[in-house]
């Protein structure tokens, strides 16, 4: 202050007096030295002050920040007692929503209070207690009020299910109150409604549904017997069961739906109509009911139930019944609008329906699933129950559609397949009458079966929607590959060990070649334009049934072979017959043979296509004659006590031999082919040949070789001659001169 006035003054004087500069520069002088002293002043004793102001400042603002902490803990704390507060009055009033709601609340301050770091509060963890302590006092509260609105009295556990002891079901209904008391809100849906606030509505929907699925919709789709009903009395309605007299195994869905859609509306006017949350005033619309929430919850396993156990049986088993389907189309939409009504379902179209409507689908696959079951248990049944076949046996069959008109198949035995007529095929070349027919044989009865089916299921298939043709035409298909690859396997130890199965297996393979090769084309003109050009054929699968066939009987042509050289290897050799042992197993060797081929003879007699009956025996007595030929023929000494035994064996197979071809049951008839014999069996006329050396003298021997010309020549090798005259004969000039004529 002093510094200013004195300059004021100074100055005011300086003007007018117009003093001398030096005046002046002093006073400048002056006046600086009083600036630095007080800047001096300044930078020690201002400057520490500030700081300290700060640091308190910052101080204070901290102490604040955390007083607004402790105010806001304080202020969560007490929300969190308010709220248990009011939970427990609002609980005593039973107002179970607002009890629900403050526990919520006071859950949620709880949830606050533990989020905040670095404020580890003891009294968290009793809060915490207290809180779920509350929540299982509250559960249980409306758990006891739930169980009165819905009481179940249920069979005991142990009974298995039957429509008898699902008889004892009931399920008791509390009435909702009179107008009057609905003011506070109906106690239904307090309790519901308080279940959602806590999160546990759910749960205990899931319990009811579960159990009312168990207890009284599924038994009503199952069995057909029980009727629902309701019995009314003050203040509660009960569901029941009664039983009703049912002459069929599954009741129509029509049925099936009347009850569920019965059942689902009673529960709906006592308990489904009933909304789970809490509404914003002015919105009605956004209610929830728990109708809803059941229907969220069962409807796919109710739906799945209805779909396997009632739609499934109802689908039609021929086609000419698909007509009346309709009427279960109509009645599952309907059942579907009254279960949206009563906002049990929601959406559009549901599983149920689209199955329903879906019906030529399933008829096709139904019809192909049961010809498939069908030709599966032919195909496991005994090979050798037989009938027999002629070259004019038919497969018996509806009389077959004209092409083209596709009139309902009159069922009527007639034969329109090619044997007994002359065949036009394609390219209007005339065959006779048996080109495509079969030799008499016999095949098992399943396999005629078998072949019906197909025929049967080819024609429904002609008189299907296009659809449902092809998947039949494709399922016969799959019949013969099916048995292609089961029987074989199915059957492969009764075809490997018993003969007669085995030939009765070629058989069936064969007929069902030759039936394959005709098959399609008796049905072309309707399976050709659904199906691509030619597909529609069976054609290809012939080599592979002709192959299987073959492949197993010529299996059992080698067991067959393998006994007989295992039956003759006990003949030892037949060398030294005039010891008496060895003629005995010599002879026993071959009785035991002659046996085995009695008895195959026997087994595969009227069995066999004759042809190839001959074929088979005359191969396997071609084994024996063959064994018996090489074995005398390496023989290095014959006695001629051995070549006399030796001689007698060979004749008792020359004369019993034939005896065992039978392929017919007739006696008279099999002459034939006794004498036919030599056609049969390759080695017939060399076995005669040895049989002639060993009775002959060198002399004949020479005239029966006749320069390699003779009937000796047609049979053996000159080396193999040489080697047996050297075997009979002793060794003299005689013998000498026979050898050479020998080449």
């Amino acid at each position: 202050g002093e510094v200013c006035n004195m300059i004021n003054k100074k100055y005011s004087e300086f003007l007018p007096s117009m003093q001398s500069a030096e005046d002046l520069v002093s006073q400048v002088e002056g006046l600086s030295s009083n600036i630095d002293l007080l800047k001096a002043g300044i930078e020690n004793e201002v400057q520490r002050d500030l700081n300290v102001a700060v640091t308190e400042f910052t101080e204070l603002k901290q102490q604040l920040e955390r007083d607004t902490l402790v105010l806001s803990i304080l202020k969560k704390l007490q929300e969190f007692d308010t709220a248990i507060k009011e939970y427990n009055t609002a609980l005593l009033e039973k107002k179970y929503v607002v009890a629900a709601q403050q526990l919520e609340k006071a859950r949620s301050s709880l949830k606050t209070l533990e989020s905040r770091k670095g404020f580890e509060l003891k009294i968290l963890k009793a809060l915490g207690t207290e809180l779920t302590v509350q929540t299982q006092n509250m559960l249980y509260h409306l758990g006891e009020e739930w169980q009165k609105l819905a009481v179940w009295k249920l069979p005991p556990s142990k009974e298995s299910s039957s429509p008898e002891s699902v008889m004892h079901s009931e399920l008791h209904l509390c009435t909702l109150p009179s107008k009057e008391e609905e003011i506070a809100g109906p106690p239904v849906a307090s309790v519901l409604q308080a279940f959602a606030v806590l999160g546990e509505l759910r749960t205990k929907v899931k319990i009811f549904g579960q159990l009312l699925l168990k207890y009284i919709l599924k038994p009503l789709i199952s069995y057909p017997s029980l009727q629902p009903f309701i019995e009314e009395q003050p203040d509660v309605v009960i569901l029941r069961f009664k039983s009703e007299e049912h002459n069929l195994d599954h009741s129509s869905p029509v049925e099936v739906f009347d009850k569920i859609k019965f059942t689902l509306e009673v529960l709906h006017k006592y308990v489904l109509n009933v909304p789970v949350e809490q509404c914003v005033e002015d919105k009605k619309e956004c209610r929830v009911t728990l109708a809803e929430l059941l229907g969220d919850m069962i409807w796919e396993e109710l739906s799945d139930c209805l779909i396997q156990n009632c739609l499934v049986n109802s689908i039609p088993t021929n086609s000419s019944k698909l007509g009346q389907y309709i009427e279960v189309i109509k009645s599952t939409e309907e059942f579907e609008k009254a279960l949206k009504n009563i906002q049990f379902l929601k959406g559009d179209t549901t599983d149920l329906l689209k199955y329903a409507r879906n019906v030529n689908s399933h008829f096709a696959n139904k019809k192909c699933q049961d010809v498939i079951v069908a030709a599966r248990n032919l195909m496991t049944s005994e090979i050798h129950n037989t009938v027999k076949i002629t070259p004019d046996s038919c497969v018996a069959l509806p009389k077959l559609p004209d092409p083209g008109s596709g009139d309902h198949l009159k069922t009527q035995k007639t034969s329109k397949l090619l044997p007994n007529e002359m065949v036009n095929l394609e390219n209007e070349t005339k065959l006779s009458q048996y080109t495509f027919s079969l030799p008499t044989c016999r095949i098992s009865s399943s396999v005629e079966k078998l072949m019906e089916l197909a025929y049967q299921t080819l024609l429904e298939a002609t008189a299907s929607t296009d659809q449902c043709c092809i998947q039949l035409f494709y399922s016969v298909r799959n019949i013969f590959q099916l048995f292609y690859d089961v029987v074989p396997t199915y059957h492969k130890e009764n075809l490997q060990k018993l003969p007669q199965l085995a030939a009765i297996h070629h058989n069936n393979c064969m007929y069902i070649a030759h039936h394959l090769l005709t098959m399609g084309h008796q049905f072309r003109y309707r399976l050709t334009n659904i199906l691509c050009d030619g597909a529609a054929t069976f054609v290809d699968l012939v080599p592979g049934f002709r192959r299987l066939g073959m492949e197993c009987f010529l299996a059992q042509m080698r067991v067959q072979k393998g006994e007989i050289l295992e039956r003759l290897s006990s003949a030892r050799n037949f060398s030294n017959m005039d010891d008496e042992e060895n003629y005995c197993a010599a002879n026993k060797a071959i009785r035991q043979v002659l046996h085995q081929l009695k008895r195959l003879g026997k087994v595969w007699q009227d069995v066999l296509p004759v042809n190839v009956y001959c074929k088979a025996m005359g191969t396997l007595l071609n084994t024996v004659l063959s064994e018996i030929v090489t074995r005398v023929a390496a023989l290095e000494d014959i006695s001629a006590e051995d070549a006399d035994r030796l001689y007698s064996l060979c004749r008792t197979m020359v004369e019993e031999g034939p005896q065992v071809f039978t392929p017919l049951p007739e006696e008279e008839k099999n002459k034939k082919y006794q004498e036919e014999v030599p056609v049969y069996v390759q080695k017939w006329m060399t076995f005669k040949e040895l049989m002639i050396l060993l009775q002959a003298n060198l002399q004949e021997i020479v005239d029966q070789w006749a320069d390699g010309k003779g009937p000796l020549a047609a049979e053996f090798s000159p080396a193999e001659v040489r080697s047996l005259i050297r075997a009979l004969f002793q060794n003299t000039e005689r013998r000498a001169a026979a050898l050479a004529k020998i080449k």
